[in-house]
């Protein structure tokens, strides 16, 4: 019975060495990927100075909707379709993107962008042009497209900015919190750069934007954006958007979860592993040895 035991007691132990190598070496890079199940939709609020209709000082609202396309990704590179709309915020109609939403007949749509399809690496979250990936005759990104790389860095990223079709500069400005969450603060300017602001429509583009980043996953937790489109002196759009609170809420709580899973994954299994496996084994070792003790007194 003694034997058993000590068996038992070493397997175990060897079984946990095992598992902490496992998952020192190989496991967080598999736990450090973009899922291949992203269906999700981000909501923001805030008001126009200026619309393209005429009005000014209306209350507005966002919808971004974005979706992982599972069948065209793979294990390195996760493939997405995106949508995102602007409306007047008038209390009881559908966000726009969604059942109930007719598009040509709702007076409140501000702007409907057309859906988007872009590829980004797992790991790193930059662009991938690669015709193996995305339909013929997508339209090239480059840079951080939808969220910055696992193991956020406190440096500077390039950031593909939609309306320039081109990368900016996000700077990283401080550690802050957010809904008791720990963040990294970036920031980028763009003011009055030639760009199509409306369809093929030419005129002046303008973005102030902070993102708050949880830096271990890379995840956008707010966001708050001034967007600023004009004609000459003409101003055709001037609008302030922020995440709204509801939506932070949401993207900490899921941010928690997922620094959960990878904590279990990189810290708490290594450690059960380094620590109780060699006990075990040393365990099982001097069970054995004890046994043959008596046995040979």
């Amino acid at each position: 019975m003694r034997k058993i035991v000590s068996g038992l007691l070493m397997a175990l132990g060897g079984f946990l060495l095992v598992a902490a190598v496992v998952a020192t070496t190989w496991a967080p890079g598999q736990a450090k990927r973009a899922p291949l199940d992203t269906d999700s939709v981000t909501r923001l609020s805030g008001t126009a100075a200026a619309l393209p209709n005429g009005d000014t000082n209306q209350s507005v609202r966002a919808v971004s909707v974005t979706k992982a396309d599972s069948e065209a990704s793979d294990d390195d590179i996760v493939v997405y379709a995106s949508y995102t709309c602007l409306v007047v915020d008038t209390p009881g109609t559908p966000d726009c993107g969604e059942p109930g939403f007719d598009e040509e007949a709702d007076p409140n749509l501000v702007t409907a962008g057309e859906p988007e399809v872009f590829a980004t690496d797992r790991r790193t979250g930059v662009a991938v042009n690669d015709s193996a990936y995305l339909p013929e005759g997508t339209p090239a990104t480059e840079g951080l497209v939808n969220k910055f790389p696992f193991d956020t860095e406190q440096e500077s990223y390039e950031f593909w900015d939609g309306v320039l079709d081109a990368t900016v500069t996000t700077e990283f400005e401080e550690v802050e919190e957010v809904n008791g969450l720990e963040t990294y603060r970036f920031h980028y300017v763009v003011t009055d750069e030639p760009a199509k602001i409306s369809g093929d429509i030419e005129g002046l583009y303008s973005m102030d934007k902070t993102m708050w980043i949880e830096p271990k996953t890379g995840q956008i937790i707010d966001q708050e954006q001034h967007d600023v489109r004009k004609i000459g002196d003409q101003t055709l759009l001037d609008v302030n958007l922020s995440f709204t609170d509801e939506q932070v809420q949401v993207n900490v709580d899921d941010a928690n979860d997922n620094l959960s899973t990878l904590s279990l994954i990189t810290s708490t299994i290594p450690l059960i592993g380094f620590i109780g496996g060699p006990l075990l084994i040393l365990g099982g070792v001097a069970l054995l040895m004890t046994g043959r003790r008596k046995a040979d007194a």
